[in-house]
């Protein structure tokens, strides 16, 4: 084959590989906004406020929408991944943000191992701790098998669409009063700011912050000449969560809707969904549950294990050990305790909302201040900073005043 040949299938593999990296960037990003964690929180919220939650969805989208965009933007332009850029502006910065992502993450891929148990317990009718070490297994298993492992980016993309669609089915079934839901989605009956705090922290704080924005780096469209690239796949990610978040919050409000008590159910997700479509249900929940649950082990052990090295291509066999590991350990607390406690997963959620609005601050600043070096002369967009501000300053207030209700969860 000529050599020109050559070089020409070299890029179109090339091409085609970036583009798998990004989709995958987008439906990670997604399917880590909606892990177990997500699934209960927004069942047992939904049933204590009602349509009245359509409000906190609202706000943890619009919160999602100014992060997203600015992380998305600030690290795609930079090239480098969060805790490079924290060292780089303070020295120590970035590895105390590593930190503070990874107590939250270890709780919350506990949880998830511990949904994938549930997830394969609905479905298939397995033991719930042997479903969680299946769920551990095949996510390690994506970083051990070369071939599987270049799989990972289409395996996330099915699992988030197969999670909307039957998702979707539920709240069809399900009925919800969507006028209910239209009007307190702009003016609630009651607000509550530990349950938008909690959510905002399960659903944009911690490591899904940057989960997206750290994968798009091993597509290589970085920089300033691929500022749009980087600007729509955030939209794009930023919408699939979207879709998913209010779809479920539909399905669960049709069910409370009519007047079934979900308060008392031991997995009230579960209980929503078995009463909006039978035994079905239950076994839909399963599966919904179970995608969510690998997709956020493999998400969450990933962008852990991001945060420890650098995203070049000699660290790419670190990276995957690390990122066993996290898994392994995770794995192992799971079969210790055999579950993730409620309070605990609740617990998980509010501190990423503590945590959100400090690595929000350190893309703030370099996008206010650092163009020039970190952004390597890119003219920043003003609308971009004026979202980001207005995001920074709610969850720095969301943070403040729901700081003593987080510690009240525990009690």
């Amino acid at each position: 084959m000529p050599s020109s040949s050559q070089g020409s299938l070299k890029n179109t593999v090339a091409r085609a590989t970036n583009r798998s990296a990004l989709m995958g960037a987008i439906f990670l990003m997604a399917t880590s906004a909606i892990g177990p964690g997500f699934l209960t929180q927004t069942a047992v919220f939904t049933s204590k406020l009602g349509a009245a939650f359509a409000f906190a969805i609202l706000v943890s989208i619009l919160i999602d929408i100014a992060v997203q965009l600015n992380v998305w933007r600030v690290i795609g332009i930079a090239g480098q991944r969060a805790q490079e850029l924290g060292n780089t502006v303070l020295p120590g910065l970035g590895w105390v943000l590593s930190a503070l992502i990874g107590v939250g993450s270890i709780v919350f891929n506990i949880g998830n191992i511990a949904g994938g148990g549930l997830g394969l317990n609905a479905a298939l009718g397995i033991s719930p701790v042997l479903g969680g070490a299946i769920t551990a297994l095949l996510a390690i298993a994506g970083f051990v098998v070369k071939k599987l492992g270049n799989l990972l980016d289409k395996l996330v993309v099915v699992l988030g669409a197969l999670m909307i669609v039957l998702t979707v089915y539920i709240a069809f079934r399900s009925s919800p009063p969507l006028a209910e839901a239209a009007i307190n989605t702009i003016a609630p009956e009651k607000i509550d700011l530990v349950v938008i705090t909690t959510l905002v922290g399960g659903t944009v704080g911690g490591y899904i912050t940057y989960a997206g924005a750290h994968r798009m780096l091993d597509s290589g469209e970085t920089g300033p000449e691929h500022a749009a690239t980087v600007s729509r796949s955030s939209i794009s990610g930023i919408l699939v969560t979207g879709v998913m978040r209010v779809v479920l919050f539909l399905a669960v409000l049709g069910v409370a809707a009519s007047g079934a008590r979900l308060e008392g159910e031991s997995n009230p997700a579960a209980a929503a969904f078995s009463y909006a479509a039978g035994p079905i249900g239950l076994r839909i929940f399963g599966v919904v549950l179970f995608c969510a649950a690998l997709s956020s082990v493999i998400g969450c052990s990933y962008t852990s294990a991001s945060f420890l090295v650098p995203p070049r291509a000699e660290f790419l066999t670190r990276q995957n050990i690390i990122t066993i590991v996290f898994i392994i350990v995770s794995g192992a607390l799971f079969l210790t305790v055999g579950t993730a406690p409620a309070k605990l997963l609740v617990f998980a959620g509010a501190f990423n909302g503590l945590v959100l609005p400090l690595g929000f601050t350190l893309i703030l600043y370099i996008a206010l201040f650092r163009g020039k070096d970190l952004l390597h002369g890119y003219r920043y967009p003003k609308y971009l900073i004026v979202l980001g501000v207005v995001a920074l300053v709610v969850s720095w207030a969301l943070a403040w005043f729901s700081f003593k209700g987080v510690f009240e969860l525990l009690s």
